[in-house]
Parts: structure tokens; sequence; C-alpha cells
């Protein structure tokens, strides 16, 4: 009688792998319908994200830029309450423009132009809302929605949350001319809170780090007011 060769680790192997291979034809024999249905879906759908980037959302980012050039240029004059509403020339305000191209990167920034031109206006409160729902990218624009931020709750009376918008603002980024002048205003904020020792250690980093800024280049009086 032969004798039985013993199966080795290879012949195993071998089997294994016929077993999954015959699972997954199975599997796909079963499911054929259900994951060509899923197969479709994600193919609409990245199909549809391109369609909506370049077939409907950048030609509406051109037309919102466009729209804002005479809001902006209001803005530049200091004429706010136009620049919001009504800039002339059959141009769309700010306010318009956040509100008719939502999603583009013009009714982002026109929020943060609307906080600013309410700010301007004396309402505090509408500036605040429009700041909040500025969305800032980069190394600067986040400097400038909190510090103007710091601004607008400071006008308020709200120090706690001027204070945390500063230090936010300082926080945000490094830039000679912005982080400088929002330190400046954090400090003096303490200074007339009656933090002096925070005030000073403001005052001696403004030294320090931005000797040439605007307010580097007079913060020695400050330093020794408050010692």
């Amino acid at each position: 009688m032969a004798k039985r060769k013993k199966s080795t680790k290879k012949d195993e192997t071998l089997v294994d792998l016929v077993e999954v291979t015959e699972q997954a034809q199975d599997f796909f024999e079963r499911n054929q319908k259900l994951l060509s249905i899923v197969g479709g879906a994600f193919l609409i759908i990245v199909g549809g994200f391109f369609a909506y980037k370049y077939l409907i959302q950048m030609p509406k980012q051109k037309e919102a830029a466009a729209q804002m050039f005479q809001a902006e240029f209001q803005f530049s004059q200091d004429s706010f309450a136009l620049a919001l509403t009504n800039p002339g020339g059959g141009f769309e305000g700010f306010l318009d423009i956040i509100d008719n191209y939502r999603g583009t990167k013009a009714a982002n920034i026109s929020n943060y132009y609307a906080g600013v031109s309410y700010l301007q206006l004396g309402q505090v409160d509408a500036a605040i809302d429009y700041l909040r729902d500025f969305k800032p990218v980069g190394l600067v624009t986040p400097i400038m929605k909190h510090g103007v931020l710091g601004d607008a709750y400071s006008e308020k009376g709200d120090f706690a949350s001027a204070r945390a918008s500063y230090q936010k603002a300082i926080s945000s980024g490094d830039n000679d001319l912005l982080t400088a002048h929002y330190m400046m205003k954090l400090g003096l904020l303490n200074e007339k809170e009656g933090n002096s020792g925070k005030a000073l250690a403001l005052y001696q980093e403004i030294k320090e780090k931005y000797p040439n800024s605007v307010e580097g280049r007079d913060i020695e009086k400050y330093i020794a007011r408050v010692n």
C-alpha cells in the first residue's frame, strides 16, 4: 500500500489562496449589482464635485470679485455705509455679496469688510457677528480677524473677551506690523485694568522683538510709565 504524502505548508498556503479567491469571486457574483451601484455613485460624487468647482464655483467667484471692486473702493474712502449696501455704479455692496455668492472667497472676505464697516459705524454687535463668520486663511488674516474682534469687544466694554481676542491675534502669527500693534493694545488694556506686570511684559517683548515697528520706536515711555 502506497504511503500517504504529508501535506506541506506550501500546499496549505495554496489551498488557502484558492479558497480566498473562490470566496472573493462568489462575493462579487452575489453583490455585483450593489457594487455597480456603489461605484456609479462614487463616480457621480467625484464628477459632481469637479463640475461644481469648475463649472459653477469658479465663475461665481470671478463674478463676485468683479462685483466687490466698487465696495472695496468705497471702503478705502471710509464710506462704510455705501460699501455695505450701495457702492454705486450698479455694483453690489458687501452684504449682497455675502448673500448672493455664498461659498466664494469674495463672500468670505466680505464678512471681514462688513465687520470692520459696522465697527466704524458704531454698530458693534453687527460687527462682531460678521467678523465671527469670517474664515481667515494664511498667516496674516487670522491676526486681522482676532485683532478687530478685540477692538469690537473693547468698544462694547467686554474687556475679558477683548483680552482673549487680542491674545489670539498675537498667537495667530508673527507680523512686524500687526503683531506689535495688537500686543500694544493688549498691554494698554492690561494697564487700564491695573495689571501693570502683564503690561510691562508685553511692552518689553515689543522692544525686544519689534524695535522697528511703530509701537517699538516709542515703547520706552510706556515701559517707564508702568515701571
